[in-house]
């Protein structure tokens, strides 16, 4: 079971939103809604084992963990206990273009992955096993978050959209996050089986 996956247990409905001090809040507001730098983030409980596993529904708690943390999203454990020294490894959904060429940025909301775990999920996941990218990345940053943006509205705050915002943007005190994104910026693709080979020679 994915670190960053849900259990039905971990669902709840959302508290009731409203426009305080000129940004977006909770009606009932609690210290830990909201974190060092003033960004509302969703309300999750937090219950993992408990119930069926939900495979395809991120854990924002866990996610951010994992993000913040450069935990292994499949694992939980430090992504880079692996590494090569070649930085640490993601692996992308989908590779960039047909020929697998990467871009020379990159903003994601998926948490780095461990070698043995990356390796493992691309022969057991069905989406993968058509097309993946993985790579290695030596430069990478908290970049923003993902969740759904509100406007000002009578009585109460209206969603009109979901997507990310860079940390700074003006309109961050009207975001309800849910997940951290990070922005990787020098990397390079590799082959996981060959990297694993290596791996194994070295143990």
């Amino acid at each position: 079971m994915p670190f960053i996956a849900s259990w039905t247990s971990e669902s709840a409905e959302q508290p009731e939103v409203v426009q305080r001090r000129g940004r977006l809040a909770y009606l009932n507001e609690r210290p830990y809604d909201r974190d060092g730098d003033g960004i509302l983030w969703r309300r999750v409980p937090s219950s993992p084992g408990k119930g069926k596993p939900q495979y395809g529904k991120v854990h924002f708690l866990r996610q951010r963990q994992a993000m913040g943390g450069l935990l292994c999203q499949v694992c939980g454990r430090p992504a880079g206990h692996d590494s090569d020294g070649d930085g640490l490894l993601w692996l992308l959904g989908d590779a960039p273009d047909p020929q697998g060429a990467c871009p020379s940025e990159l903003v994601t909301g998926h948490p780095p992955v461990c070698l043995a775990c990356a390796r493992q999920s691309v022969r057991s996941c069905p989406h993968l096993r058509q097309r993946y990218t993985a790579v290695r990345v030596r430069r990478f940053a908290l970049s923003g978050v993902h969740g759904v943006l509100y406007r000002p509205g009578f009585p109460s705050p209206v969603p009109y959209e979901v997507g990310g915002l860079d940390f700074g943007d003006d309109r961050m005190a009207w975001m309800q996050a849910a997940q951290l994104l990070m922005r990787l910026d020098q990397f390079h693709a590799v082959d996981l089986e060959s990297e694993y080979q290596v791996l194994a020679r070295r143990r």
